[in-house]
C-alpha cells in the first residue's frame, strides 16, 4: 500500500500555530517533541513529522480498515530529513520527504520496495472507488492499482503503485 502528504509552507504559516499550548502534546510522542525542539528549524520539523504521520495514517486506515484519531500511536523513528519509517501498532511504514522553498511532500509505504513501482498520476487520472478506496483501473485487465492523493493550498499530488501492464 501507498500513502501520501503535503503541506503548503505558507499557508501553514498563515493559519496554524504550532507553538499554542498544547499542540505538541496532542500530535507528537516524547521522543518526536525532542526532535522538534532540538530541530535548527522547529516549525518545519514539525510540518515534516507531520506529514509522515499522515501519509503513514493513509496505509494504516486501508490495511486495518480502522478509522480513528491516533496521532500519538503513529510515531516517526528519524533517519534523516528526507527517509524515515513510521510505525504504529505492530505496523511500520517506510517514508522519503521531499522538501522545499514552499512545500513538504512525504510518501510512505508498506514495503520499501513499492518505492521503485510509484508513478505520479494527474488531476485527469481517472479514479475509482473500490470499496471506498482510490483506485484505478486497467481497462484490459479489470486490475486496480490504489491510488493516494494529497491536497494543501496551492499543491496537489496524486501517486499509484506502477504496473508494466497499465496503459498510459
Amino acid at each position: 500500500m501507498i500513502g501520501n502528504d503535503i503541506v503548503d509552507l505558507a499557508l501553514a504559516k498563515k493559519e496554524n500555530n504550532c507553538q499554542r499550548k498544547g499542540f505538541l502534546d496532542k500530535i507528537f510522542t516524547q521522543n518526536e517533541q525532542l526532535l522538534i525542539k532540538n530541530a535548527v528549524d522547529p516549525e518545519l520539523m514539525v510540518w515534516n513529522l507531520w506529514t509522515r504521520k499522515e501519509a503513514a495514517y493513509k496505509i494504516y486506515n486501508r490495511e486495518t480498515n480502522i478509522r480513528a484519531y491516533i496521532p500519538l500511536k503513529l510515531e516517526c523513528v528519524w533517519e534523516s530529513e528526507a527517509m524515515g519509517t513510521v510505525c504504529c501498532n505492530g505496523f511500520s511504514f517506510y517514508t522519503i520527504t521531499k522538501i522545499s522553498q514552499e512545500c513538504i511532500y512525504t510518501i510512505a509505504v508498506s514495503q520499501k520496495e513499492y518505492f521503485h513501482q510509484i508513478t505520479t498520476i494527474t488531476l485527469e487520472t481517472k479514479i475509482s472507488k473500490i470499496n471506498g478506496i482510490p483506485s484505478i483501473i486497467e481497462e484490459s485487465t479489470l486490475v486496480s492499482h490504489p491510488v493516494s492523493i494529497t491536497h494543501h493550498g496551492r499543491f496537489w499530488e496524486g501517486i499509484t503503485l506502477f504496473n508494466p501492464t497499465m496503459q498510459p
